[in-house]
């Protein structure tokens, strides 16, 4: 039987996914462009980056005039549900409570933020007991 697909990407990778799921498609140089305006990082860095993503099967690519153009195969909601449950069970054991509870703790929260979270817990409680 086969494992489910964990993703777990570093910062580049997923700045790379970002700039891919904004734009549906980009070269090499675009990718750059947007991942390091300053030139921090190389361009060889980036189509490194991209042919392992490749290779994992997170992009990609299609060829015109001799640029690749890579795009995503993985959506932004997979990618966000499978880091975080990897994150919750591994800090937390697997409890979204707990989570809430450190992040409440340990982050500056604005009232209206509080708000929004209320809120979703009103309505995801609506939802299960209708």
């Amino acid at each position: 039987m086969a494992s489910p697909i964990t993703y777990r990407l570093g910062d580049l990778q997923l700045k790379i996914m970002k700039v891919l799921w904004e734009s549906g498609e980009a070269s090499v140089a675009q990718v750059h462009e947007t991942v390091s305006p300053d030139r921090s990082l190389a361009h060889s860095t980036i189509a490194t980056m991209l042919r392992k993503m490749e290779g994992r099967g997170l992009v990609k690519h299609r060829t015109i005039e001799r640029k690749f153009l890579y795009c995503p195969v993985v959506q932004e909601d997979e990618i966000a549900r499978k880091m975080s449950a990897h994150f919750i069970e591994g800090l937390f054991e697997g409890s979204l409570a707990d989570m809430v509870s450190h992040l409440l703790k340990t982050r500056e929260i604005s009232s209206s933020e509080l708000d929004r979270l209320e809120k979703l817990i009103v309505d995801q409680k609506r939802k299960r007991n209708p």
